[in-house]
Formats: C-alpha cells, structure tokens, sequence
C-alpha cells in the first residue's frame, strides 16, 4: 500500500475513489427507495452529451456534463410529473437519446471520434488530472450537503409524495433537486467507473446495507462504509493485477453483496423465528388475561 502513495497519479486516483464511494451511495439510497434504482443509468447516458459538447465547444467535459445531464435529470423529472409519464419511459428517453448526441455530437468534433468517449463510458481513474481532483471534490461536497441535510425531507418524498406534502414540504422542488444531485453524482463518478457501470456503484452498496442494516440511518452508513471498501480495494488491485479500476470496482462490490446476503441469511432466520415467537407469547398472554377476566366476571 505504501507503495502505491509514492505516485501522484495513484494519490489522486484513491482520492477521487474515496469520493466516489462516499458520494454515491448517500445519494442511491433515495433512489432505491424511491424504486429508481436504474435512474443513473438513464442520466449517464445523457451525460455522454454533455462529455461529447465539451469536445466540440473545447470546454472541460466534465462540467459540461454536470449540465447536460442536470437538464436531463430534470427534464425526466417534469415530464414524469407533469406529462403523467411512467418513470420507465422518462428512462428509456434519456437512455437512447443521450446516448445517441453523444455519438453524434464527438464525431461533429474537431479530431473527434468514438475513442474520445471510452475513458468517460468505462472509467479511466488513473489518469485523473488534478484539475478532475478539484472538480470532483468540489461537486461531492455538494452531493453531500444535500444529500445529507435534507435527508429527512429526501425520505420523506421518497417514502410517501403524498404525506410528505400534506406535511408541507416542498414535494416538487425536492424532486427537482434529488434529480440534479443525482444528475451531479453520476459526473462526479464517471472517470472513476465509468457512465456504463455508475448506476452499480449507487445501488449495490446500498442494497448489501439493507441486508444486515434496520433503519434508515444504519442503511445510510453501512451503504457509505461499503461504498468507499470497494472503490479503495478496486482501484488498489487493479494497480497490482493491471486491470480497468471501473470493472474491478463493480465486480468486488457483487461480490461483497453475495457475500453479505450470504451471511445475512442465517441472521433474518433468526430474526424471523424471534418475532414468530414473541407474537406467540404475546398471543398467549392475551389470551390468559382474557380468561382471568372470564373468570373474574363469572
């Protein structure tokens, strides 16, 4: 491990890892709630248009990206609301439609070609530039302002629209504002693992949390901690066994979620059976208070 902190290009790469494996999941959690789990598929592919206007304007991909694909997020959003569209349709829209400007738009560009897109499609963490570093710091301390301040409000929406707005809370802007964080995560995360494979990193993690976790808060947690053991473990063996830091990442975080669900198995038994047991007790208690009672009248 030492090793690898002797080379900046490995600093900056762990960095920008553990960002990501942070950042990502506190924001898949609303989405899984929310049953969007495939969300950042859809606004990854609008995010392609984005990276593929940076080249043709010459403007850093990047935040080009963050753009594009918030306008996107936020277009599915409306139409969701406000055209009665079923979410799935939203998805599949963004999907092919982003996916095709951006092919379209990086051949539009000056030298450009579909080579220019492979590191964005499929990550390339190592050659992350410290001007990638800046931006991906900035934009995960936005993801986690809001993601964590408002996480109250973020679960009440995404639990129940319907309560939370005879609550009073703003239903609409939170939407709005939950699509643009996720818009904002799926940018911070593609150099890392890649707009193919960044929905993975926002949902897996969060659903091997929800395996041995009850509660929102504990779900929150693990769901992190899990996050930043496979992005840190992933771009760590790839720099000793020479693979793509993006594929290892999702593999391990597979992997780590058969693990869990494995060991979670005997301990939801045991669970189950507890419950099972203290309703039978609870059953049992009734029913002698009421004949006491039967007897008491007699």
């Amino acid at each position: 491990m030492i090793e690898i902190l002797e080379y900046s290009f490995m600093q900056r790469a762990l960095l920008a890892a553990l960002l990501v494996g942070v950042a990502a999941p506190a924001v898949g959690i609303f989405l899984v709630q929310r049953r969007q789990a495939i969300m950042g598929d859809g606004i990854g592919h609008v995010a392609l248009t984005g990276v593929a206007l940076g080249f043709l304007l010459s403007a850093n991909p990047v935040w080009m990206a963050v753009a594009v694909s918030s306008l996107g997020a936020i277009g599915m959003e409306l139409i969701r609301w406000y055209g009665k569209a079923r979410g799935d349709l939203a998805l599949a829209m963004l999907f092919y439609g982003g996916m095709a400007g951006g092919v379209l738009i990086i051949n539009l560009a000056p030298g450009g070609s579909n080579a220019n897109l492979t590191t964005y499609l499929f990550g390339s963490i190592t050659t992350v530039a410290t001007a990638d570093i800046v931006a991906i710091v900035l934009l995960s301390a936005f993801v986690l302002a809001v993601s964590l301040g408002l996480r109250r409000q973020l679960f009440a929406v995404c639990q129940d629209e319907e309560f939370a707005r005879v609550t009073g809370l703003p239903v609409r802007a939170l939407n709005l504002l939950l699509a643009v964080t996720a818009a904002v995560t799926v940018t911070v995360a593609m150099r890392v693992v890649g707009l193919l494979l960044v929905s993975a990193l926002m949902v897996i993690p969060v659903a091997a949390a929800q395996q041995v976790t009850r509660g929102f808060a504990a779900t929150l947690g693990a769901s992190v901690g899990l996050g930043v053991l496979v992005t840190l473990s992933g771009t760590t063996a790839s720099y000793y066994i020479d693979v793509p830091p993006g594929a290892s990442i999702v593999v391990l975080a597979i992997v780590l979620f058969g693990v869990v669900t494995a060991l979670a198995a005997p301990l939801a038994r045991r669970r189950a059976r507890a419950v099972a047991r203290a309703e039978r007790e609870g059953t049992l208690e009734e029913s002698g208070e009421v004949a006491g009672d039967a007897v008491r009248v007699r």
